[in-house]
């Protein structure tokens, strides 16, 4: 392996102008921000809208997301799809593109048997030299993978090709149970957004994948639990811990609704605007808690 997958990588939002288009300036925009933020790489991944991007837009935004890197960091694009032969042509563009890993979920439109589901990763494995991150979005979408099949996987291609994106609830006890049925062998990332980011550093993860939008906060909150900074960790988390929950209330398009709004108000995005159809918009309401969050949030990083 070529780079050993570690520390914060946050996920890229794809920007859209107001004709529904990829606004490929703000993507470049969001990407030297991360950096600057002390992002350690990105990813593409759900909050990415890559399930609502065509295919000739999902494999252009990984070749431009391979450009960007440009020496900086990591970068892991996501390729799950509905079927192997899918998930391999987004996998081999990832390799062509200079990325440095890739990340699956499983189908989401068929309950796979475990073996199956083995089959369909160890395909994935093969077709590609980059280490792999298996992603369990079933919190949200799709199915929980058995812990059986990671256990396989990572017992036949080994910890620098194999790692793990468990986001099933409970996710402390699973990631713990994962550990440990690896002998704490399992190269974990935690994907909560945040809201989980302290008990799961405490369980031994080897990174972090959130959304770009509390990016700042993310890194902050990194340092302070690898420097064993409780007062700091504990100042930015809560602020953290709540905006995620004001996230939670609406599920992948109440994600995707904040991280658009605060990236357009940051400056980083020329519109806020999402892929449709939606199930869920801002109101007024909600957007005034997320503004006084916002405010508790950059203060409690400014301290």
């Amino acid at each position: 392996m070529k780079t050993q997958l570690s520390g914060v990588l946050p996920v890229v939002h794809t920007p859209f102008l107001d004709d529904d288009t990829i606004d490929w300036q703000s993507l470049e925009q969001q990407i030297d921000w991360a950096f600057a933020a002390g992002a350690d790489g990105y990813c593409t991944g759900m909050v990415s809208e890559l399930l609502r991007l065509t295919f000739r837009e999902r494999t252009e935004l990984t070749k431009r997301l391979g450009d960007l890197k440009q020496g900086r960091g990591i970068v892991v694009i996501g390729v799950g799809a509905e079927s192997t032969k899918q998930a391999v042509e987004y996998a081999r563009c990832a390799e062509e593109a200079g990325c440095d890993g890739i990340m699956a979920i499983p189908p989401m439109s068929t309950v796979l048997p475990a073996e199956q589901m083995v089959s369909y990763f160890r395909d994935l494995a093969e077709a590609v030299s980059l280490p792999m991150i298996v992603q369990d979005a079933s919190s949200y979408v799709g199915q929980e993978i058995p812990l059986s099949v990671s256990i396989e996987l990572l017992a036949r291609y080994g910890e620098e090709k194999i790692l793990f994106k468990p986001e099933a609830s409970p996710i402390g006890p699973k990631l713990s149970e994962l550990r440990n049925a690896t002998d704490h062998k399992a190269r974990i990332f935690e994907g909560s957004g945040g809201m989980c980011l302290v008990d799961s550093f405490r369980r031994g993860i080897v990174g972090t994948i959130p959304g770009m939008e509390f990016l700042p906060a993310i890194v902050a909150l990194w340092k302070a639990l690898q420097a064993g900074d409780e007062e700091a960790t504990y100042r930015i988390y809560l602020p953290l811990c709540a905006l995620v929950a004001l996230q939670l209330q609406a599920g992948l398009d109440g994600f995707l609704a904040v991280e658009k709004y605060v990236l357009h108000k940051r400056g980083i995005f020329a519109t806020d605007r999402r892929r449709r159809p939606l199930a869920w918009e801002l109101d007024e309401e909600t957007r005034q808690e997320l503004e006084r969050l916002l405010s508790l949030l950059d203060s409690a990083i400014e301290r």
